[in-house]
């Protein structure tokens, strides 16, 4: 196991009916304004915006808005917020609403202090030394933004999708996880955050990094638990219990306790990232489509975690050939993304004929010559494994 440090001062207050306590949590963390930032009409529609608003108002807590913000969410929101926060005298983002809304927020609130553009802290110009805080009233089960430091933006110019990763400053201070906000979320849109919440799992769980079993046991058991869960929640959307075992699944995937003391990979999201960025496709979904092609891929040049992962999870009776059981394994999780309602290949998500070199130059250019940990990703292979999503 490496050497590492592991920072989470997240305060998770879950259960029912806990966005009424907002109010007391944003005062308790000593904001004196906060700006609430939130995407569609799905928060106003089930009332749980204004519910926000009315606990912000009884604990005295001043406060403004910015709606509208996008799944992929792109730069010009950001920027957006970044005045109005400047205007209004901001101290504390409260993101209402899932992953592209909280990563919305932290790229204001890194922004907010910061006398140059923010996007230089996403291609590594510059390193976020404060920020403000951050917090969160969480709606959907699936980036685990509410308990990571990571934030992912598109630059609309260029269709850049890039993400940041900054632990030490923004964190949530408190994230608020009322399970029965999900119960109305679209099957589709539920399918897609368990595709990303095991993604988040496998990107640790895939690693050259021995004696970890720790962590290997800690994503085991949770994509084991989500693996079960998400067949009862297709079927009873309102079923409290599953909900409430997804959405705490969703934080641990990425809060980093799966990951410690190991190299972890993000090949798979990064080359995730280009087709999302490209081609406006759901993050989730892209991430079902291309994960099963990497590992694929890693079947020909690195499979004994590959195949593990097929015995452990998917059941996949121990063999000799590994590359045999890896890809039952990986026949396996493709079914089960199947099941759920996910595609499974380019065309099942509705790109016909993907740009493939367009992707894999776009990929490079952005992350360099090597792309991931598990094995370093050179343009041939990433374009390989494109075609392995056909």
């Amino acid at each position: 196991m490496n050497n590492f440090i592991f920072y989470s001062p997240t305060e998770f207050v879950f259960g029912r009916d806990t966005e009424t306590q907002t109010g007391a949590l944003v005062q308790k963390y000593g904001a004196r304004k906060v700006m609430i930032v939130y995407g569609g009409g799905s928060v106003v529609r089930s009332g749980l915006l204004a519910r926000v608003e009315d606990s912000l108002r009884k604990a005295g807590i001043p406060y403004c808005m910015l709606g509208g913000v996008q799944p992929n969410p792109i730069d010009t929101k950001v920027y957006e917020g970044i005045d109005l926060c400047r205007k209004e005298n901001v101290d504390m983002m409260l993101a209402v609403g899932g992953g592209s809304v909280i990563d919305t927020a932290k790229a204001i609130a890194a922004g907010v202090p910061y006398d140059g553009d923010f996007w230089d802290f996403y291609i590594g110009k510059s390193i976020v030394a404060k920020a403000l805080k951050v917090a969160v009233v969480l709606t959907i089960p699936a980036a685990g933004s509410e308990g990571s430091g990571n934030t992912v933006i598109t630059k609309v110019d260029g269709l850049q999708k890039l993400s940041l990763r900054a632990p030490g400053v923004l964190r949530p201070v408190f994230a608020v996880m009322n399970p029965e906000l999900t119960y109305t979320l679209p099957p589709f849109q539920t399918a897609c955050g368990i595709a990303d919440m095991m993604a988040h799992i496998m990107e640790r769980y895939f690693t050259n990094t021995k004696e970890v079993e720790i962590g290997d046991r800690l994503c085991e058991g949770t994509l084991l638990a989500i693996i079960k869960e998400a067949a009862t929640v297709m079927k009873e959307p309102e079923n409290y219990g599953a909900r409430a075992n997804l959405m705490w699944c969703g934080t641990i995937a990425h809060n980093g306790t799966c990951g410690v003391g190991c190299e972890e990979d993000w090949a798979s999201h990064f080359l995730e990232h280009e087709i999302s960025a490209i081609y406006n496709v759901t993050h989730g979904a892209g991430l079902s489509v291309i994960f099963p092609a990497w590992m694929t891929w890693m079947t020909e040049h690195n499979v004994d975690k590959i195949a593990q992962y097929a015995v452990r999870v998917w059941g996949v009776e121990e063999s000799d050939d590994k590359k045999k059981v890896a890809l039952e394994g990986i026949a396996r999780l493709k079914a089960f993304f199947k099941s759920i309602g996910l595609p499974v290949t380019f065309k099942e998500l509705g790109i016909e004929n993907p740009d493939i070199d367009r992707l894999a130059d776009s990929l490079h250019r952005n992350k360099g010559e090597f792309v991931g940990n598990y094995v370093k990703l050179t343009k041939k292979d990433s374009k390989e494994i494109y075609r392995l999503a056909l």
